[in-house]
């Protein structure tokens, strides 16, 4: 993981497209601003794992059940 310092109104700028900037710092709070294309997704990281949740539970709802198995006895 690369760490940064930045100060308030200070930015990082990741691949071409992306800013993140420092709008404020208020105790342990610190307030970003993104500027990103709108195809890539933003989100706080709770709000993100709330969605991968949610996909795996709608795809392991429609996921085909596995065959049952056949016990032939002789």
């Amino acid at each position: 993981m690369l760490v940064l310092s930045r100060q308030r109104d200070e930015s990082i700028i990741i691949a071409d497209n992306i800013k993140i900037t420092i709008v404020d710092i208020r105790g342990d709070k610190v307030r970003l601003g993104i500027d990103a294309p709108k195809e890539i997704p933003v989100h706080r990281q709770e709000v993100f794992d709330a969605i991968q949740r949610e996909n795996d539970q709608e795809n392991a709802e429609a996921a085909p059940a596995p065959p049952e198995e056949t016990v032939v006895q002789e």
